[in-house]
């Protein structure tokens, strides 16, 4: 028989883990979920109006849970203001449906006396995995509801969504904590590399290319998307930044070497920027690849050459002093402002795609780069867009005065082998 709870007629704790291992062992084909509710600012009820007050709101709210969800889960109070709801034959979005109604029904005036309260609740939700014991469950529910307290109440959030704790320190999802340990098993055993994307001159001409990192491990492919965030957040964005900087200057020497005179562009993120230790790392890579300088170019975003700190200033100055080109990466978007150009001692600028994918339509988009344009040239840049795709964009840039195209049109980002066989094939043409 189960164990009830006196104040509120409910399963007790100890009822729910039996109803608990009922649902487990009878849940080898449908899944069930638990879902965990604990009262927001509960304990300010309690100082305001003493546990006879507190024991009315709770009684109060079981009543409206049994009324509302009648039938449909097997409801529990764990102690205090938390209860767990055990809803069979239930994935994740009839979990969260049924979450939103609890919240609703929680969300539901209270009176006590002469006052109203508006109470909300942190929801927490679990699917059960096969092989997974109840209290394994019961404890992912848990987690879930606080953070879900974490965030400031009143939402839901489902297991496997919260933050945790990651290798580093920092929260993170826990499919981002998947995401950094892959990082570091790449960074461990070779499984980062870098492909290349041409930049093509309006004469046809390769102007340079571009480095973009990609991660594999065991097999399996990891977008940029994904992993880049995790990394800037971790902080091992650096380490990637650094041996992306050394692979990059690497291949711009054995391009040198294969006689072609083409730039390698590498990104540079803001923890780079922002380290002292940047311009040891660039020196680093120049001495070690034994490449020209003018050779390698630094792709950074406008606000890193805006940032006025002696040490990204410092950096700035440094890879200037060593020879390297710099780039202004995704013009016209975010922190863009046309009256820091003159100060920016770069002698590229990169239009963003968000300009491209509109022409030849938008006409104010045309106008917009025919002026970025015309601005770029007489501050001595080199014009380029990315991000094109067709026929139609890159006429309409070329007229607009672009001098070099990027993107899928002319070619797709390749690894080291195949961007050596798409130059001896364009050299053939």
């Amino acid at each position: 028989m189960n164990s009830i709870d006196p104040l509120t007629g409910l399963l007790d704790r100890f009822g729910c883990l039996q109803t608990a291992d009922r649902f487990t062992a009878a849940s080898t084909h449908q899944p069930f979920a638990a879902i965990w509710v604990d009262l927001d600012r509960f304990k300010r009820i309690n100082e305001s109006f003493g546990h006879p007050g507190g024991d009315e709101v709770i009684k109060d709210l079981a009543l409206r849970f049994r009324n509302r969800i009648s039938g449909r889960a097997e409801i529990a109070r764990m102690g205090g203001d938390e209860f767990v709801f055990l809803v069979p034959r239930c994935d994740r979005s009839a979990a969260e449906q049924l979450a939103r109604e609890l919240a609703s029904t929680v969300g539901e005036l209270i009176h006590i006396g002469n006052l109203t309260l508006c109470p909300t609740a942190s929801i927490g939700i679990a699917i059960h995995d096969m092989e997974e014991n109840s209290l394994a469950l019961l404890e992912r529910a848990d987690r879930a509801m606080y953070a879900a307290k974490d965030k400031g109440g009143d939402g839901i959030v489902c297991s496997g969504d919260e933050p945790i704790p990651g290798r580093l320190g920092i929260t993170l999802a826990r499919e981002e904590i998947s995401i950094e340990s892959t990082l570091h098993a790449a960074l461990e055993t070779g499984g980062l590399c870098l492909h290349y994307q041409p930049i093509i001159l309006a004469n046809g001409e390769i102007e340079a290319v571009e480095a973009l990192m990609r991660c594999q491990v065991d097999g399996e492919n990891l977008s940029p998307g994904k992993f880049i965030p995790v990394a800037e957040k971790t902080g091992l964005i650096v380490r990637l930044g650094e041996w992306s900087l050394l692979q990059g200057a690497m291949q711009a020497r054995l391009l040198q070497d294969a006689g072609y005179h083409t730039k390698v562009a590498i990104n540079v993120s803001r923890a780079q920027l922002v380290s002292p230790k940047f311009t040891q790392a660039l020196h680093a890579a120049l001495i070690c690849s034994n490449v020209k300088p003018e050779l390698v170019e630094l792709e950074l975003t406008e606000s890193l050459f805006m940032d006025i700190s002696d040490t990204v200033q410092a950096n700035l100055k440094n890879a200037l002093s060593a020879g390297v080109s710099l780039s202004i990466d995704d013009f016209g978007t975010g922190y863009s402002c046309l009256a820091n150009l003159k100060d920016i001692p770069a002698k590229k600028l990169k239009l963003d795609r968000a300009f491209v994918t509109v022409l030849p339509e938008d006409r104010r988009a045309l106008a917009v780069v025919r002026a970025m344009t015309q601005l770029g040239h007489e501050l001595g840049m080199t014009v380029v867009a990315e991000g094109c795709e067709r026929q139609e964009e890159i006429d309409a840039l070329l007229d607009a005065g672009v001098d070099a195209i990027q993107g899928f049109f002319y070619a797709r980002p390749m690894p080291e082998d195949k961007l050596f066989q798409w130059l001896q094939t364009r050299n053939t043409k």
